[in-house]
């Protein structure tokens, strides 16, 4: 944001960048989601995992909510940045290399539970700090998305 466009968003109290701001973590977190669980559902594929149908659920609810975030997005003609390709590449490295290791239910369920803790906690700090700036509709798809997160905690907690 240039200095002149920043200066007008300040006088006119436009929301849009806080608007633009949660609709992209939300998409950059389901998309890292996606991503993240359909390689790990691909190395888990030849086990004999337990939790390979929970991690499939998970991933169902990332793409609802990527899905949903992307109508937001395409309605109002914002711009959205993609996650880094660095951010993809050591996420699939981090799987490979974790379930290398042990690829046990309890492994696996921990490994998720760790990356949903750190979704909810971003989405809660997120949530916190735009409570008053931004659209209702993206809120509310805000805190479904928390409470989703949140929900598959709980689940996975059976498998640690």
């Amino acid at each position: 944001m240039n200095s002149f466009s920043f200066f007008v968003h300040i006088i006119s109290g436009d929301k849009m960048d806080e608007n633009i701001e949660m609709l992209e973590y939300i998409s950059k977190d389901c998309d890292m989601g996606i991503k993240s669980l359909t390689t790990l559902i691909r190395t888990i594929n030849d086990k004999d995992n337990k939790i390979t149908k929970v991690v499939e659920g998970i991933l169902k609810g990332y793409e609802n909510y990527l899905k949903e975030s992307k109508k937001i997005i395409k309605k109002h003609k914002y711009e959205i940045k993609d996650n880094s390709k660095f951010a993809e590449i050591s996420s699939w490295i981090g799987i490979k290399i974790d379930l290398l290791k042990d690829n046990s239910d309890a492994s696996v369920a921990d490994m998720l539970t760790k990356g949903l803790t750190m979704g909810v906690l971003n989405m809660e700090k997120n949530i916190k700090n735009y409570k008053e700036d931004i659209d209702s509709k993206i809120m509310k798809l805000a805190k479904e998305f928390l409470k989703f997160q949140q929900e598959s905690i709980e689940f996975l907690k059976k498998y640690l």
